[in-house]
Order: C-alpha cells, then sequence, then structure tokens
C-alpha cells in the first residue's frame, strides 16, 4: 500500500504532465492564431469580404437605331424581370413552384427555367420571367423574405415602336449561343440573362457598334444572399446611336401600303445609294421575337404560306419578268441596234417547231424600241435576245447589279441570284445553252431569278448612269462611278420607260403621279410561276403570277428609284406599280398618299391611319412604386 508521499510524487508527476501538455496545446493554438491572424489575416479578411461582399454584373444598354431624321426605330425602354440564383436557394422545386404559381408560367416556360438551372454556373442568375407587370412585380416582392435566391431587377428591354413594319430590316436581338459564348472565352456577360446580341438584320450586322461596355456593381448582402446595401457601381456604357438612312414614316408608309398582299418595296437614294425603305409583308414582330416567342406562334409564322420568316427584299428571288426589258434594250443599244428600227410583231416569234407567244395575241405591229419598252412587246425582245445573243444581255446585267449580293449594305443572307449564261448551265446542269433559253432570258424569264433588291440597283443604276451601292447608314453613301454605257443608250431607255407610265398606251399609265411638277418613268413586269392553260378556273393563290414595278423619279433629273414586287398578285401594272406610284407620291406630297392609302384600307377593312402617321408618346400604364409611370412608347 502506498504511503501518502509516494501518492503526493504520483500526482505531482501526473499535473506536471498534464500542465505540460495543456501548455504545449496552449502554445499550439497561441501559434496556430498568431500565425492566422498575422500571416494570414490579410487572407480571411479577403474571404470574408467576399461573403459580405458581391459583385454583380451590369450588362450594357444596346445603342440606339434612328431613322434619317433622328426618329426611334430601335431604343431601350425599362422593364421588371424576375431572376433566381440557383446556389442561394434551399429549396428549388418549392421556390419554382411558388414562383409558377404567382406568375401563371406556362410549361415550357417551366421547362425552360429548369433546363438553365441544370446548365448553367450555380452562381449566375437565371431569368424567371421578364417584361413582368407591376401587379406581379409587387406580389413577389412582398414574400422575398420567404423565397430565398430570387432576384427582383429593374432593367431594359428593346423595343422596336413601328413593329412588323420593320421586323425583316432591324431583325431582332435575343440570348447569345453556346458557340458565342465559347467564341468570347467563356465570358460571364454572355451567361447574364439579360444580355442580348443581335440575331439578324441591322441588329446582327451592327452588333459591335450597338453593344457598349459592361458594367459592375459591388452590393453587401446577408448570409442568404439577400442585398443589405449598395456599396459601390460603375455604370454601364450605352453602345453607339447609329443613324441609318430609312426613312422612318416611308417604311412604315410603304408596309401598310402593301395591304394584305405579299410582297416587298425597295426605294434607294439613286445619288448616294442611300436606302430609304426596305419592307418585307408579312412579317414577324421584332418585340416578340426579342421578348421570347412561343411554340404556337412559331408553328403558325412557320406554316403561313405568305413566309412571314423570309426577307423578300433580300433573299425572295423571282423572275424579273419584264422589269428586265431594259437591261435587253440596253444590251441591244450597245451591240448597234438603231432604237427607231422596227420589228413586226404579230403576236408570236416562231423558232423552229416552237412558238414564243407575246402578251398581246393580235400583236403590237410595227414596233421601235421605246413602243417596244412601253407596251411591254415580248416579240421585240425575242428579236434582238437572239440578234445579239446571251453573253451580251448577261454582261449588261452584270453592269447594273444583278445577280450580285452587295458588301456595302448592312443586311445579312442576301441572296445573289441566277443572271445566267451558257457557262452558269454548263457548271449547273453540265448542258450547251439552247436558243430558246437567249428568248426566255431576253424578257426576263427562264432561268432568271432576282431579288427586288437587285431591280431597285438596276433601276437606281439605270437612271443614274453610276454603278449605284445600297447601304443602309446616313452619310455613308457615296456617288457611284460612271458606267462603261453610253449615256445616249440610258436616256433612250429612260425614254421609253417615261412613256410606259405617262404616255397615252403605256402599261403603267393608271400609275402616273399624281403631281403636276413631277413625273416618274417605269416598267411593269409580270413573273409566270407556273404554265397554266389560259388560267382557267380558280388558280390556287401560289400557282398565281408575280406582279413586278421598277421605277425612278422625277425623269428630268432622277433621284428616287423603287422596286416593287407582289408574289402572286397578278400582272405588275395591277398589283406593284399602283404600290409604287402611292410610295412616290409619299416622297413628294404626304397628305395626297395618306388619303389614297386612308381609301384602300377602308376598303380592306382596316382602320384607316390617322393625319399623322405616328402618334406622341402615350403612357405604357406601368407606374413605379410612387405611382409616377416608369416609361413611355412611342404609339
Amino acid at each position: 500500500m502506498k504511503t501518502d508521499a509516494q501518492r503526493h510524487q504520483t500526482f505531482t508527476r501526473r499535473a506536471v504532465v498534464v500542465g505540460g501538455l495543456q501548455a504545449l496545446a496552449g502554445a499550439v493554438i497561441g501559434g496556430r492564431l498568431v500565425y492566422l491572424s498575422v500571416f494570414e489575416g490579410e487572407k480571411y479578411r479577403t474571404l470574408a469580404e467576399e461573403n459580405r461582399v458581391a459583385v454583380r454584373l451590369i450588362p450594357p444598354r444596346r445603342g440606339w437605331l434612328t431613322d434619317r431624321n433622328g426618329q426611334p426605330m430601335a431604343i431601350n425602354q425599362p422593364e421588371y424581370r424576375l431572376e433566381i440564383v440557383p446556389e442561394q436557394i434551399r429549396d428549388m422545386a418549392a421556390t419554382l413552384k411558388q414562383l409558377e404559381t404567382f406568375l401563371d408560367l406556362p410549361p415550357e416556360e417551366m421547362a425552360r427555367i429548369r433546363k438553365e438551372v441544370e446548365e448553367k454556373p450555380p452562381y449566375l442568375p437565371v431569368e424567371v420571367a421578364s417584361n413582368v407587370d407591376w401587379e406581379a412585380y409587387s406580389a413577389v416582392n412582398v414574400r422575398l423574405p420567404e423565397l430565398s435566391g430570387v432576384q427582383p431587377v429593374r432593367g431594359f428591354t428593346r423595343y422596336y415602336p413601328d413593329g412588323a413594319a420593320v421586323g425583316h430590316l432591324m431583325g431582332y436581338v435575343g440570348a447569345p449561343t453556346r458557340e458565342q459564348y465559347l467564341e468570347a472565352d467563356d465570358d460571364p456577360l454572355f451567361l447574364h440573362p439579360a444580355f442580348k446580341v443581335g440575331k439578324d438584320g441591322v441588329e446582327r450586322e451592327l452588333d459591335e457598334r450597338l453593344r457598349g461596355e459592361r458594367g459592375a456593381r459591388r452590393v453587401e448582402v446577408n448570409a442568404r444572399g439577400r442585398i443589405i446595401r449598395d456599396l459601390e457601381t460603375q455604370p454601364d456604357t450605352p453602345g453607339e446611336t447609329v443613324r441609318l438612312s430609312i426613312d422612318r414614316e416611308l417604311q412604315a408608309f410603304s408596309a401598310r401600303r402593301i395591304g394584305p398582299e405579299s410582297g416587298s418595296v425597295v426605294v434607294l437614294d439613286v445619288t448616294t445609294g442611300e436606302v430609304l425603305t426596305m419592307v418585307s409583308m408579312p412579317a414577324f414582330d421584332p418585340n416578340t421575337f426579342s421578348d421570347g416567342i412561343s411554340h404556337k406562334e412559331w408553328d403558325s409564322l412557320m406554316g403561313d404560306e405568305m413566309r412571314p420568316l423570309i426577307n423578300k427584299s433580300v433573299q425572295g428571288l423571282y423572275p424579273p419578268g419584264s422589269t428586265f426589258k431594259p437591261v435587253t434594250a440596253l444590251a441591244a443599244l450597245a451591240h448597234g441596234i438603231d432604237p427607231d428600227e422596227h420589228v413586226v410583231c404579230r403576236g408570236g416569234y416562231q423558232l423552229d417547231r416552237h412558238r414564243f407567244a407575246c402578251w398581246r395575241r393580235g400583236g403590237h405591229g410595227a414596233t421601235d424600241l421605246y413602243k417596244a419598252i412601253y407596251q411591254s412587246c415580248n416579240v421585240y425582245f425575242y428579236t434582238r435576245g437572239r440578234q445579239i445573243g446571251i453573253d451580251a444581255i448577261h454582261d449588261m446585267g452584270q453592269k447594273l447589279g444583278l445577280g450580285e449580293t452587295f458588301d456595302t449594305l448592312q443586311v445579312p443572307n442576301q441572296n445573289g441570284g441566277v443572271l445566267p449564261d451558257p457557262e452558269w448551265k454548263r457548271e449547273r446542269y453540265d448542258q450547251d445553252w439552247l436558243v430558246g433559253e437567249t428568248l426566255n432570258s431576253s424578257i426576263g424569264q427562264g432561268y432568271n431569278a432576282l431579288s427586288p433588291l437587285q431591280l431597285a440597283v438596276m433601276v437606281s443604276r439605270l437612271a443614274s448612269g453610276r454603278a449605284v451601292m445600297p447601304t443602309l447608314l446616313a452619310g455613308d453613301g457615296r456617288e457611284g462611278a460612271l458606267l462603261d454605257i453610253d449615256p445616249r443608250h440610258l436616256e433612250d431607255v429612260r425614254h421609253g420607260m417615261d412613256l410606259c407610265v405617262n404616255g397615252p398606251a403605256g402599261t403603267a399609265g393608271r400609275s402616273r403621279l399624281p403631281l403636276e411638277e413631277v413625273r416618274m418613268g417605269g416598267k411593269t413586269g409580270t413573273a409566270q410561276v407556273r404554265a397554266l392553260s389560259k388560267n382557267r378556273g380558280v388558280v390556287p393563290w401560289k400557282y398565281r403570277d408575280h406582279g413586278l414595278f421598277i421605277a425612278f423619279a422625277p425623269v428630268e433629273n432622277p433621284r428616287y428609284a423603287i422596286s416593287v414586287t407582289i408574289e402572286h398578285g397578278g400582272g405588275g401594272s395591277v398589283a406593284a406599280a399602283p404600290i409604287a406610284k402611292d410610295v412616290m407620291t409619299f416622297l413628294y406630297d404626304r397628305d395626297k398618299a395618306l388619303e389614297s392609302l386612308r381609301r384602300l384600307e377602308t376598303m380592306w377593312g382596316i382602320e384607316p391611319v390617322a393625319a399623322d402617321l405616328f402618334k406622341p408618346p402615350q403612357p405604357m400604364g406601368r407606374r413605379s412604386e410612387d405611382g409616377g409611370s416608369v416609361s413611355t412608347r412611342p404609339a
């Protein structure tokens, strides 16, 4: 049995050991604290700051697009959006269910949100809804304490005041694709729900100029990621405001003048090549596309036989019909043919066993070049086409801009079309060119397939005698070089086109301008779509002939050129020339043109236009928290 001395010695020993261990532990802990506070202090201060402070990207506002007079064509308007940050949400399913109820979100939208939540990094916001009305926005704000990770956001959305009238011209904006994100070196801005890029039209071609520079916002947040206060903001830099050559009011008028038809109107300034109007109707509303279109709306557009998704001005290809005859006429004059020399038209041209018909069965009788143009005699051009050959016709068409795309024009997806010659046919079909094909080409049929833009450029060059190049940028137009065409020959053809509209027997006599001091010269065209024996019975819309018309004004000193194409509209003198008449009239006498449009819209059952084509901006009806209006829209 241990004595008291032994027990005391054992206790002392143990106390020393335990005390030593405690001292060692204290030294380790103290050393660690010193190390963390002195040597690692900056690191942990930074981590704590990062937990307390968040940096939020501010997407740049896109630059405005205005017309030549400074009127807005594509602008930014305030909007309310709702976003979620997945990493801040504890129960994603419950949160999404609540938002679905508050906002009445359709199933396809819920599927999109879930897909983005799965695919995007959890720290990046996912857009739940855009253009949220004030009532829904307020309802979500009231419930924010129970909706962790939900962020109400005030931002901007793209708005096009004229809607479908500028759909194909302006294009639309949308979220960047995965390919664009990768090309941008995984820039997180390209994943931000409010960042948009140009998808089509001018928005796409001028995207870099319109995009702007991002900003950033430093905010203090709580443990749930909710913003407590703003610390510092570096504002975004808006994109450049670009002034286009388009006349907004003329654009809107032209779109309405096409009415229920399917077609295109292109107007150029023949001195500079500036495009004043480029309309393709029917069209989509770019506001709908920029906000996101439903499957039902997309299917409706895709199934429409009038092809509202196709920009007919630059993508549509049509046989030019008789609007091509000025090309053959210039080629004949360049070949040395006297414009006063007659060809006798008896209603057709015989080539071996095949008869090529003239549109007037009884024939035009003795016909010179001028009469051949203003009465559109096929036999005259069959005869001259066979005399000069297809190469001469093709070369003249190239001088006038046919079969080309124009890199001076800020519009994507231009279609070069077909201006045929023997080499083209060998490459395409591995066949030799036939004489009968020259006859068809000489009147704008056969393989010829041209866009309304190309026809507008052609008549611009014919009217000015210069190599006009189209552009959509105001002030960017240039006077083209003189064409390698005898000015006297151009004058002869212009005289024939003057008689076509203003002469006593021209095919476009009913489309003479209602102006005393301005005359318009033009050429009608009817492009056959399908050979129908005498067009008996009711012809389905898609099989009817296209109606075309090209023109310039004033005749004495040309300033404007126009190309009108109406799909399946019938003859050019009936379907296309009256539209050109009203559009040209609008350039010189707005009131007369609007009066004509009022009568037509009344006949069509459409609400007539007001005295002013555009109303002053009207409140959108969306209110801020204090009851004030947050934005206005031009009506």
